[in-house]
């Protein structure tokens, strides 16, 4: 029998809303400040997964400047109905302190690739808004609701009817469900069988307490009673278990009669540690048993690494590329870039071709104008690298290979500039890591580099450990590598990480990125050539 190996969508995929439209398969997943919103990954067996767009991709769907690390967009839900996707999200422009602005958008397609229609605006009441339509004609739209008082921050799951035709929410609002005794309800869907209507909820906080709860009802008004064995997946109970932090999630039925769910899971490198790859998607198979309630196949409540796969043909993909060459004019879909559109005025691929051409602007701390282009990274061992042509003038002109988490962690491989005046012209190669606020150069000093046009430079993450080189000479087309700096710290890019060190309460949900970055804190907008990209994966855990 075939195997489905988790996480099925690795490296910062959380938060899955899956679909299914006759033999094809669609999982959402969140990608907080990062643009173009949202991933969707498409499937015709469960095993295999392939990215094929990110729907929210202009500013009229998505305005993203300047909003905080781990705002941007959040959990997603995605229907089909009557030829129609429909797709919900959030845009969090705060949620320091206790005021969270969390307006919820719903934008459509006849089309799973698109063109999404411009936005319509729902509510602001909470985040993690979700459709159901029921078999009467009827749609409900549910969200958790955001309570300030008293620091309870969570405050249940509100329900109201969705007009259709309108695209708007008509009717009363309806408070539906408290939450268990396992706390921070989140992530609503809802669903109906055999005269139920079911609630499905996160529970316990996105990380080692996560767990998905189930409840239901005879009426989508409630009273929901919630399932006997709740919660029905969680690893809270196994701290050894291969898949951890298990949660947020939606469950879909195949074509065949089987039941898979999907959820929200990480992979530490360590028992309860950090996880550097983020919070990942992975699947397990579920049933519904005599009494009407929904359990894993396999029993118990954890989720396993190796999951049998349905009764379907096996449908497999072409396989990423491990080196982006930059030779067309299309940006690789791997990349993505912070908070805004990738246009042509600060990165493309014609102004030079064969080469991705990035114009310096802010700083890696900027939430506005960064020019950085990025991937996931998606395992526990990676390497990355690139060659660079760059020719700084002063010391506020950087370009280079970072691994990046977020504004205020990551660290930095980098060609820049030395002093104005006589020393104008002479490159230097230098590390800056950057933990919480505080910035250091590992290496001491920046180094002087020879005169030679073309740089190399490598990222080794392995780990929590990472190694950074260099290279400005080659041998039989392969760069001669020198290591640069001593290992570093690689797990402070990760959600475990950030969230103890930031010294205030702030969300701390994505992951460890490779990207290509130029700064020019000068505003001369010097630019910076890179030749090709090369991404490769040394483990499958």
């Amino acid at each position: 029998m075939s195997k489905i190996i988790n996480p099925i969508l690795r490296g910062f995929n959380p938060d899955p809303s899956i679909l299914r439209v006759e033999d094809d398969y669609y999982i959402v997943t969140s990608t907080f400040e990062w643009f173009p919103g949202y991933q969707i990954h498409h499937s015709r067996d469960l095993i295999n997964w392939q990215l094929i767009n990110r729907p929210l991709d202009r500013v009229s769907q998505l305005d993203m400047k300047g909003v905080p690390d781990s705002c941007g967009v959040w959990a997603p839900c995605i229907t089909h109905h009557d030829g129609i996707f429909y797709l919900l999200y959030t845009n969090v422009k705060s949620f320091d302190g206790e005021w969270k602005d969390t307006p919820n958008y719903l934008v459509t397609a006849t089309d799973i690739n698109g063109p999404w229609s411009d936005p319509v605006f729902l509510n602001a009441s909470g985040f993690d808004s979700s459709l159901f339509h029921d078999d009467d004609g009827k749609s409900y739209y549910v969200n958790m609701l955001m309570d300030h008082r008293d620091r309870k921050f969570f405050g249940g799951v509100v329900l109201q009817e969705f007009d259709k035709k309108t695209k708007k929410l008509v009717g009363k609002i309806h408070y539906i469900f408290e939450g268990t005794e396992h706390g921070r309800t989140e992530g609503p869907h809802i669903y109906k069988r055999n005269g139920y209507y079911y609630l499905m909820t996160a529970e316990g906080g996105t990380s080692y307490e996560h767990c998905m709860t189930l409840a239901r009802s005879k009426s989508i008004l409630g009273p929901y009673e919630v399932h006997p064995e709740n919660p029905i997946i969680t690893a809270k109970y196994d701290s050894d278990n291969y898949l951890q932090k298990t949660g947020h999630g939606d469950i879909v039925e195949t074509q065949t009669g089987e039941w898979y769910a999907v959820f929200l899971t990480g992979r530490p490198l360590t028992k309860l540690g950090r996880c550097i790859t983020g919070r990942e998607s992975a699947i397990e198979k579920v049933e519904w048993r005599d009494d009407d309630w929904l359990y894993l196949a396999c029993g118990g409540k954890t989720a396993r690494k190796e999951v049998e796969a349905p009764s379907l043909p096996e449908h497999t993909f072409t396989k990423t590329p491990q080196r982006i060459k930059f030779d067309s004019e299309k940006i690789d879909i791997n990349f993505q870039a912070l908070r805004i559109p990738m246009s042509q005025d600060w990165v493309n691929q014609t102004d030079r071709p064969g080469n991705l051409r990035l114009y310096g602007r802010d700083s890696l701390s900027s939430c506005f104008n960064q020019s950085m282009v990025a991937r996931r990274v998606q395992a526990h061992h990676t390497t990355a690298h690139t060659v660079i042509e760059f020719s700084p003038e002063n010391f506020q002109q950087m370009a280079g290979l970072v691994c990046y988490y977020n504004t205020i962690h990551y660290h930095y491989l980098h060609i820049t500039g030395d002093d104005f005046g006589a020393y104008s012209g002479k490159k230097f190669i230098n590390i800056l890591t950057c933990d919480d606020h505080k910035t250091t150069c590992p290496i001491g000093k920046p180094i002087e580099l020879p005169n030679v046009d073309r740089i190399y430079l490598k990222a080794d993450f392995n780990g929590a450990d990472l190694q950074f080189y260099f290279a400005t000479e080659h041998t039989n087309g392969e760069p001669n590598w020198q290591a640069l700096g001593p290992v570093l710290n690689g797990s402070i890019l990760s959600d475990d990480y950030v969230e103890h060190a930031e010294r205030h309460f702030h969300p701390c949900f994505t992951g460890a990125f490779y990207g290509l970055a130029c700064q020019d804190l000068s505003g001369q907008n010097l630019h910076a050539d890179f030749g090709y990209f090369d991404y490769q994966e040394f483990d499958q855990d």
